[in-house]
């Protein structure tokens, strides 16, 4: 018998789908024993090493050649050339930039390659993730109050009370469905916290704002007394295409750039590869760094500030 497998997720609501989904596919299919860890950018700094000794898979992140499965959607996942160089895909691989999340992905692919036909629940999972991954909310108030299962869980996974407890829904959603997991009384007593944060943060953003021009805004909410909300910048400034923003995070301080989901721009720079070259990654709409101090993520911010805004003049 092979050697337990850990399948080591984005720590979001698309990367632990793709891990719940990963799962449940190779317990199902294969009698494969598995368990579940979630993975995030800090791990990156010594990717050559990552797992060594382990038998493991890897979704929604980066690309690595030793992974047993490996499935990814962001085309900012290749961290060298060489790495890229060496991805081909297989019956355990598969890339797809054009997928707006992973579990799409993983599905169609376990599906064409092993026979999997997905449940239901699976397939509403997955459907949640292009909207929550790729911000294809209805209107910005939905993204923002949104209350249905998928969106009450997107929401609770920001004030996790621990790094591991996303391990613990991954597990609920191997075996159950999303209204199964939105109702666990530790979920719903984190969805009720995060509201009243929600509430409490877009009362917050106006000040953080630095700079509000040339359709781009520019916001500083590092302090560790403001909450924050991802859509506040378009909940406010609904006229802008762009939000850059600096927020602080468990390990440090984080940049946040997007696309405004409502207000797009009609030509625009690939934000993800924007924030490759300090560091970061994502997709051509929405990416983040996260630099070494918070003088460096303020100076980067304006920096992407300036770019946003020079190819915005350009167009």
């Amino acid at each position: 018998m092979s050697a337990p497998l850990t399948i080591h997720y984005h720590r979001d609501f698309d990367g632990m789908v793709s891990g719940a989904v990963l799962a449940a596919i190779l317990i199902d299919l294969f009698n494969d024993r598995v368990d579940w860890k979630s993975v995030n950018y800090d791990q990156r700094r010594d990717w050559a090493n990552f797992g060594s000794g382990t038998r493991f898979a890897i979704v929604d992140f980066h690309f690595h050649p030793q992974a047993a499965y490996w499935f990814d959607h962001h085309p900012t996942t290749f961290l060298t050339p060489e790495l890229r160089a060496a991805y081909q895909p297989s019956a355990r691989w598969n890339w797809d930039e054009t997928s707006p999340s992973c579990p799409p992905l993983i599905l169609r692919h376990a599906r064409e390659h092993w026979g999997y036909r997905a449940p239901e629940r699976f397939q509403e999972m997955a459907r949640w993730s292009d909207v929550i991954d790729a911000a294809r909310y209805e209107s910005v108030e939905q993204a923002i109050f949104g209350d249905t299962p998928a969106l009450r869980i997107a929401r609770a996974l920001t004030v996790a009370p621990t790094p591991d407890w996303t391990d613990e829904l991954v597990g609920a959603m191997t075996t159950g469905t999303l209204e199964d997991v939105a109702n666990r009384q530790d979920v719903e007593k984190a969805h009720q916290r995060a509201s009243r944060n929600r509430d409490k943060a877009l009362e917050q953003f106006p000040p953080t704002v630095l700079k509000k021009e040339h359709d781009v805004v520019l916001y500083d909410a590092s302090s560790s007394k403001i909450r924050r909300e991802r859509f506040a910048p378009f909940y406010h400034h609904p006229d802008v295409v762009y939000s850059v923003g600096v927020i602080p995070t468990r390990s440090g301080y984080h940049i946040t750039c997007g696309e405004n989901p409502w207000n797009p721009p009609t030509r625009g720079l690939h934000v993800g590869e924007l924030m490759e070259k300090y560091g970061g990654g994502g997709h051509k709409a929405v990416g983040g760094a996260n630099p070494s101090s918070l003088e460096d993520a303020r100076k980067i911010a304006a920096e992407i500030r300036d770019a946003l805004v020079a190819s915005l003049q350009e167009g």
